[in-house]
């Protein structure tokens, strides 16, 4: 029987985007993915972004060893980089991989789900005098644990996996890795290091790797995305290494029919990025912007080290609309309870959110992290949690009435979207069923009332909202239909 595993994922899309290419790792290495307490090795790729991410990597990796005693447990991720002896502490943790070695996870996965699988040769002789080291530990310790982490992140580029649209119908493809801001309340430049490109060669071969398999839909993920290229020099082939430059090669050098971008930060969405949004007339890039604000008020802006202004943040939104068009979905990062934070900046903040057409809010409490500036400033002035909770509350209510009002616009429309990947117990093998069956182009989840394939480019008629507001009915429209001509026929047939 073939050496199983199990990958349980944490934090953000560019976290995922690295699990599910350790996870292709291991498939063509001919391992098998199993649920959690078959699997012989589990792999735990952790975020560390709150003290609650923290705590629920830690309660994971305690339940896995309750109900798999048996399995060898990886810990990899901004956590194993942020605290790593902290992970190889807790009982049944056998490696703790941070993100400075997370090229070197899927090989040292695959030594503990098969002992006596020989691992892939690495390329180049840092890369093998590394893994000498990796597997001198490993017959060092007994039982064997493998502790790696550093400040270089030398091998933090994990090598993409193929691309293919199976379970996730939508696939991560990470192009950028690290961040260069110094935000005071983020621990992401210690547990990510700087930031770092993949090449544009590299991820155009990938593109059209995933087009030659069939897909549909590619998500362009990164932890600090919209820095992209800045850190490449210029090739004849590639003489203007930026994102806007990226996705215009996309959509002139390949048959991509939808890409993705994911987070970019309010400022860079320069003049170039939304120019070649404003530009796409077959609307092959999603409308959907997700624009990561944190506070609208300018005092708490200043004291989180942010690198715009609420008035500048109002302004790149107007731009955006006026790129992509009203039908825009625009999403972003809210926190309550920052340092300081008083009742007035609170007010300031659902102010400027009641101003602006979001469509959809991620909400998160301020978490003090060790070795930021805002652990000072918690520990001088924190905000109580009561007052954190209640102002939580009010964001909550906030944001369902902004998404109530975004999905209402689109009632009786015919929206484009992709059909989704159902679970074989909800469903027969390849095949959606109504329930979250698809996504529309500008990010909004669908209930079809048909039976389709999943990794299909349909038109769905919108019909009305479920019970709770959050989810659109729809039927399936005319593939091409005149009210939305931007989607080429062929594209929406497939």
């Amino acid at each position: 029987m073939p050496a199983s595993f199990h990958v349980e994922h944490f934090g953000c899309r560019a976290a995922r985007a690295d699990g599910e290419a350790i996870a292709e790792r291991l498939r063509a290495a001919g391992c098998c993915a199993r649920q959690l307490s078959e699997a012989d090795v589990v792999v735990v790729n952790t975020c560390s972004v709150t003290a609650e991410a923290d705590r629920a990597a830690r309660a994971f990796i305690r339940r896995g060893r309750r109900r798999n005693p048996t399995a060898r447990i990886l810990v990899t991720g901004c956590y194993a980089q942020r605290a790593p002896q902290e992970l190889a502490d807790l009982p049944g943790v056998s490696a703790v991989v941070g993100n400075s070695h997370k090229a070197f996870a899927p090989q040292i996965a695959l030594s503990l789900a098969n002992a006596s699988a020989r691992p892939p040769v690495p390329v180049g002789q840092q890369q093998a005098n590394a893994l000498i080291q990796i597997q001198s530990a490993q017959a060092a310790l007994a039982p064997p644990q493998v502790v790696l982490a550093d400040d270089a992140f030398a091998h933090s580029f994990l090598e993409e996996a193929q691309l293919v649209p199976g379970a996730q119908t939508r696939p991560n493809l990470k192009i950028q890795e690290g961040c260069g801001n110094r935000c005071s309340f983020c621990v992401i430049p210690q547990t990510r290091g700087s930031s770092r490109s993949l090449p544009a060669a590299q991820i155009l071969a990938r593109v059209r790797q995933f087009v030659a398999c069939g897909g549909n839909e590619l998500v362009f993920s990164g932890i600090n995305l919209g820095r992209w290229g800045r850190d490449l020099a210029p090739t004849p082939d590639f003489p203007h290494p930026t994102l806007a430059s990226l996705v215009r090669s996309i959509l002139n050098e390949t048959s991509l029919p939808r890409l993705r971008l994911s987070s970019i930060e309010p400022m860079d969405w320069d003049a170039e990025l939304l120019a070649v949004l404003g530009e796409d007339a077959s609307g092959r890039v999603a409308p959907h912007a997700h624009l990561p604000l944190q506070s609208g008020s300018d005092a708490v802006l200043r004291r989180m080290h942010r690198r715009y202004r609420p008035w500048h943040y109002e302004q790149k939104v107007a731009s955006l609309l006026r790129a992509a068009g009203p039908d825009l979905t625009l999403g972003a990062d809210v926190m309550a309870g920052f340092p300081g934070e008083t009742d007035r900046e609170f007010d300031e903040t659902l102010a400027f959110i009641r101003a602006l057409p979001f469509g959809y809010l991620h909400l998160f409490p301020f978490s003090p992290r060790p070795g930021t500036r805002a652990w000072a400033l918690h520990a001088e002035n924190p905000v109580p949690a009561a007052l954190v909770a209640e102002r939580m509350a009010a964001l909550r209510q906030l944001a369902l009435e902004k998404s109530l009002a975004h999905r209402r616009r689109f009632l009786g429309r015919a929206l484009p979207a992709i059909t989704l990947h159902t679970p074989s117990n909800r469903a027969a093998p390849g095949r959606t069923v109504a329930r979250t069956a698809a996504l529309t182009a500008n990010f909004l989840p669908v209930e079809c009332d048909a039976v389709l394939p999943a990794n299909r480019l349909v038109f769905l008629r919108v019909t009305a909202l479920d019970p709770a507001g959050l989810t659109l009915r729809a039927s399936v429209s005319i593939p091409g239909h005149p009210a939305e001509p931007h989607l080429p026929l062929a594209l929406a047939a497939r």
